[in-house]
């Protein structure tokens, strides 16, 4: 919806990764990038909350990245390489997952670029193992590397309400934690972050399954559909420079209501972190 056909005008780019190979729970988030596509005709391109219109940007939607079946770090890799050349280029990536563990290939990226990038984490898992089963590599793991690439103290973790206790004393002890609310602390974060390179990691499981149930692993408890969407405005003003939207499964949602919101977050994100076409 509303996307235009020239990358090279394009500042935001869309990116699908449709990998869905270490989940833990219930499989088939690599069908949330195609799913959130489609259902983004039944939104308006307008945001009421924003006063803006997507016919006055430019966003580019690239596809899907083909990743291997069962190939993690290949795919983890064609991801990196891409992402790679979407930030050469200048171009803001805003991924679609497919689980967690694809956030781990543009952090990276995002991280080469920007040494003092701080990565923002909506979820409701703090994905802070070791290891999951003896893998590194794993939607259960991927804020631990993540914090093993930025540093433990430029990871800001919110909503989080699941994990190991092991998880939780590592959040505590090393990561900015603050689990169960996402409103109140994102509101004493922002200011501290200004000027600086932020990242943006979104699970949708951040979010109550009472408003997305379509996710591999759902957890009762969370916030409202419209708290995420106003902690996503709260941002406004941040220096985002990549952000990835993830663990969407359409599956076990006949209703659309958690695509529906993705692709909603996705409009926002677009509206926020893009440059009208009269600012180019």
């Amino acid at each position: 919806m509303g996307a235009c056909d020239d990358y090279r005008a394009a500042d935001l780019v869309l990116l699908g990764a449709p990998m869905d190979f270490t989940v833990s729970f219930r499989p088939g988030t690599r069908s949330g990038p195609r799913r959130i596509r489609e259902v983004s005709e039944g939104i308006e391109e307008y945001s009421p909350y924003l006063d803006r219109d997507l016919a006055d940007y430019c966003y580019y939607d690239a596809g899907d990245v083909v990743m291997p079946f069962g190939h993690v770090q290949e795919s983890l890799q064609r991801l990196e390489k891409t992402v790679a050349v979407l930030l050469g280029d200048g171009k803001f990536p805003l991924v679609l997952g497919g689980e967690h563990l694809v956030s781990l290939a543009p952090v990276r990226q995002a991280a080469a670029r920007h040494p003092d990038l701080a990565v923002l984490h909506f979820d409701a898992h703090a994905d802070l193992r070791g290891d999951y089963l003896g893998e590194r590599l794993s939607h259960a793991t991927v804020m631990r590397r993540v914090a093993e690439v930025v540093g433990a103290r430029n990871v800001y973790q919110f909503g989080i309400r699941s994990g190991t206790g092991e998880e939780f004393a590592f959040g505590r002890e090393n990561t900015r934690f603050y689990p169960f609310e996402v409103l109140t602390p994102l509101r004493e974060v922002v200011p501290l972050l200004q000027g600086r390179p932020v990242y943006v990691t979104l699970d949708i499981d951040v979010v109550d399954p009472a408003f997305a149930p379509g996710t591999g692993t759902p957890e009762p408890g969370g916030c409202s559909a419209a708290e995420i969407v106003q902690a996503l405005h709260l941002l406004q003003g941040l220096n985002v420079v990549g952000m990835d939207l993830v663990e969407v499964c359409p599956v076990y949602d006949q209703s659309d209501r958690t695509a529906l919101l993705a692709a909603k977050l996705v409009r926002e994100a677009v509206l926020l972190f893009g440059k009208p076409v009269s600012q180019k």
